[in-house]
This record gives structure tokens, C-alpha cells and sequence, in this order.
């Protein structure tokens, strides 16, 4: 019987789950679907469909090599996909639908829709976990609970892996040819712009690229990751995150990466190497919160009685934020670099985060969905993830009082200014120490070509306090 293979967020051969079993299984035929209304919808960004495309083009070139013609399918939004696959199946005669599990209502529910209209007609629908390391549901407290807490989380996944590690599937052998011709990739979609030259650049496509990334960085920089990850000047940071996002590297390929310079050690050996494994963990822990709690992918707060915090309708602050001219040069700098390489340093991500949720007090989500519309590596788990730990209304999120002073992280990470310089060329002349608080210039602040900060730091800090506290009066 003939398999479909439905490509998503997956576009790999090496270690691709829903791939290995399409092709044991029989003759196999790929698709992956154009939908650029359920694209807007979930805000992604033009930089991302891009980096898909592209990516689709060498993933194309690979499943050659494989003998799987890779079709290409445009349906507008996801309530056209049962209906697109069935009649693909048709065509076809394909008996089975292969599927890596995607995370999130939204997804759960058009998988639901497609497996039940395919099951009326006949055909088979497969789901594999491919971009975690434990199905969701599967990782429980001794209660059989969701945890909430990451350091919980992180011991029992500790424990089974030191049992048994997920292996990676290698390249399956080629299939014979099957008289199907391949769809040609699109370069652009509709209403998605192809972002620059030079951030282009900054992410080439591929799986072969990402491998070779992930080797240099296990082998080079892993050691002395946990001391250069919070300093955003220097490339202390794997950067892998849009092919993860993407699925052009998986997870399991990363772990073995990690481990095998680390001599197989999950939380001991190298700092770096076990601190990196629990930024995987973290991923990992951001996406069975998504399944164990729906609500946080449908625009809510995990914590129901943050709901009832004051928010500001403040659109102006908004607007400054957004682009890069709040007066507070590492805010500045990290929302242009986010602008520029659809791309933001972790650390920054945070600053950012707390200062529009904390210091401008503006709604969290205005800001989760400003860094969906512009980042290569926009993932619904971990974007929703690290805005709610930042605003303090998410699961195992930072205290409230606990508010990020964006002058003092910027003294602290980027002591001589060099990543303010890159991203702040208006900035370029000060003195190591004026550049991280261009207001102590006083009357020669004029001279400078620079905003004013829009908020006082100490009155804001207050204020984000005193409406954390209503809400514990009012509970």
C-alpha cells in the first residue's frame, strides 16, 4: 500500500520519525501544504516562511536522492487540509497518512478533523512523536499530574534518560522509483515578503548546514556555554533555534551531541553541556505544559489570577518598543537586532519581556505576538513559554517582585558597550559608562541623536508591584 508522508515542522531526512515508518511501510509519497491564512492567523513571521521555503527546496533535493516526489499542495487555512489530503490519497492511491505529532489546540484539532475524514473514506492516519523526546502525558507527577515546576520536570526526564536514551533514526535506504513527479517549491508566498539578503544569510538552509552547526558548536563552544551564553556580543549561543522550530535538526540529535562531549554525563561533567541539556529540557517542558494545559496556546494566562491584572493601553509605549526606541539602549538594541536577523539573544529576550510587561506594564501577549511576526525561530511553546515566565503570570515564573533593571543587566552583560554599538550606531561615541544610560549626560544629552526615556524605571518598578499585590489582596 502506497504511504503519504505529511510534511510540517519536520523538514528533515536524518532522524525524521513519520519518514522511517512511511517508507517501511511501502512506497512513499511526500506533501506539504501552502497555507498562508492559517500562517496569518497564527502570526508567523515572513522571515520564517522564507527560511521554510527554502529549507523545503533542499528537503526537496534530498527526497530525490531517496526517490520520494515531494508535492506541494495551496489550501488557504487548515479547514481545507482534510479535504486537500483525501483527495491527494485519491489521486494517488495512498493508503496511509504518516504525520510527526504537532503541539498545540489549534493543531490538535485539524489533525482530529483530518484523521476522522480519512478514516470515513478508508485511509489510514499515523501519528509519531518526533519533536519531543517523551510524549506528552507520559512525563506525570506522583499524583499523575502536569508538572508545573521545570526543576521537577527536569529530575524525572533525568531519571528516564539515564535509563534509556531515544536513539536517532539514520537516512532510510532509497525506495524505488515511483512515477511521480516532484512539485517545484515556490521562492515566495503571497502576502510574506522576502526579508533581506543579509538575513538570509545569517540562516542558510539545511539539514547538512544545521549538523555541521550543532558539531562546530558541541565541539568548540559547549564547554564555556554557561559562561558566554548571557553576553549578547559574543556568539556564546548554539543558534540553533530556528532549525529546531523548523524541524531541520531534531532534538534527539542535539541531546546526542551534547552527551557525547560530555562523556555521557546528563547532570554532571561540563557546566556548559548540562546547562545546555536543560535548555532542551526547557523546550521540552514548554510543549506537555501546551498539551497538559490548552489554554495558554489560546491566548490565555496560565495563572487565571494574573487575568485580572491592570493592564495600560499605552500604544505609543507599544510603538516605542517595538521599534527600539524606549531610551533604554539594551532594550533598543535587542528589539533592532530582532528586526534586523529575525533573530534575538536569549538573555535580551527576557530584558525585553519584562521591561513592556513589568516597566511599561502593556499586556504580555501584545509583545508574544510583536516577537511571533518577526522571529525565524517562533515557536508557540517556548515563545508563550518565556513571555509568561518574564510577566510573571506563567507556570514556574519568575517572582513579580523580581523585575530585570534593564540599565544595570546591560552594565552587568555588555560591560563595554559592544553589542549597544553594533545596534546603536547613534551610540557609537560614548563612554563605556554613559552608553548604558545615555540620561546621565544631562545637558549634553541634547547632542546626542537619541530618545528620552519613555518611563522612570523606579515609579514603573513600583508600580508593576502594586498591581501584583492588588491581585494577592483581592484572592
Amino acid at each position: 500500500m502506497n504511504q503519504l508522508l505529511w510534511l510540517r515542522s519536520d523538514l528533515r531526512v536524518t532522524d525524521n520519525t513519520a519518514l522511517a515508518a512511511a517508507m517501511a511501510a511501502g512506497p512513499t509519497v511526500a506533501v506539504y501544504l501552502l497555507t498562508p491564512g492559517q500562517w496569518r492567523i497564527h502570526d508567523d513571521a515572513p522571515c520564517k516562511v522564507d527560511f521554510w521555503l527554502r529549507n523545503l527546496q533542499v528537503l526537496s533535493e534530498r527526497l530525490a536522492e531517496l526517490n520520494v516526489p515531494l508535492l506541494v499542495r495551496h489550501v488557504d487555512d487548515w479547514r481545507a487540509v482534510p479535504d486537500a489530503l483525501g483527495t491527494l490519497c485519491r489521486e494517488h492511491q495512498l493508503g496511509t497518512v504518516h504525520v510527526n505529532e504537532e503541539y498545540g489546540v489549534n493543531e490538535q484539532r485539524r489533525d482530529d478533523a483530518v484523521e476522522t475524514a480519512l478514516s470515513l473514506a478508508g485511509i489510514g492516519f499515523r501519528r509519531h512523536l518526533d519533536q519531543l523526546l517523551f510524549a506528552p502525558g507520559s512525563v506525570r507527577t506522583l499524583s499523575g499530574g502536569c508538572f508545573k515546576v521545570f526543576s521537577q520536570f527536569r529530575k524525572v526526564c533525568h531519571a528516564r534518560l539515564n535509563q534509556s536514551l531515544p536513539a536517532c533514526r539514520p537516512v532510510p535506504a532509497p525506495q524505488a522509483a515511483i512515477p511521480i513527479p516532484s512539485d517545484p517549491i515556490p521562492d515566495t508566498v503571497s502576502g510574506f515578503p522576502s526579508p533581506s539578503e543579509y538575513l538570509r544569510s545569517l540562516w542558510p538552509a539545511g539539514e547538512e548546514f544545521a549538523l555541521r552547526r550543532l558539531q562546530i558548536f558541541a565541539e568548540d563552544d559547549l564547554a564555556d556555554y554557561e559562561q558566554r551564553r548571557d553576553v549578547p556580543a559574543e556568539a556564546g549561543t548554539s543558534q540553533l533555534s530556528p532549525y529546531l522550530a523548523a524541524g531541520v535538526i531534531s532534538p534527539r540529535q542535539c541531546l546526542h551531541a551534547a552527551l557525547i562531549n560530555n562523556r555521557g554525563e546528563l547532570d554532571g561533567g561540563n557546566p556548559g553541556a548540562v546547562t545546555w541539556i536543560n535548555e532542551l529540557l526547557w523546550r521540552e517542558f514548554y510543549k506537555h505544559i501546551l498539551v497538559g494545559f490548552p489554554r495558554v496556546s489560546m491566548g490565555r494566562a496560565f495563572r487565571r489570577e494574573t487575568e485580572a491584572l491592570p493592564w495600560r493601553h499605552a500604544p505609543d509605549d507599544l510603538e516605542a518598543w517595538q521599534q527600539g526606541r524606549t531610551g533604554f539602549p539594551i532594550v533598543d538594541a535587542a528589539m533592532r537586532q530582532l528586526l534586523a536577523t529575525g533573530w534575538m539573544h536569549n538573555r535580551l529576550r527576557m530584558i525585553t519581556a519584562m521591561f513592556l510587561s513589568k516597566n511599561l506594564l502593556i499586556d504580555w501577549r501584545h509583545g508574544e505576538r510583536w516577537f511571533m511576526r518577526n522571529l525565524i525561530d517562533g515557536d508557540l511553546a517556548a515563545n508563550n513559554g518565556g513571555w509568561q515566565w518574564s510577566a510573571s503570570t506563567g507556570t514556574d515564573s519568575v517572582p513579580y517582585f523580581r523585575l530585570f533593571n534593564p540599565i544595570s543587566q546591560s552594565e552587568k552583560f555588555d560591560p563595554n558597550g559592544r553589542f549597544l554599538r553594533q545596534w546603536l550606531p547613534e551610540l557609537v561615541e560614548l563612554d563605556p559608562r554613559a552608553i548604558h544610560d545615555p540620561g546621565r549626560l544631562n545637558g549634553l544629552f541634547d547632542q546626542v541623536a537619541y530618545p528620552r526615556a519613555i518611563v522612570d524605571l523606579p515609579m514603573s518598578r513600583e508600580r508593576a508591584l502594586n498591581a501584583f499585590r492588588a491581585l494577592g489582596e483581592a484572592s
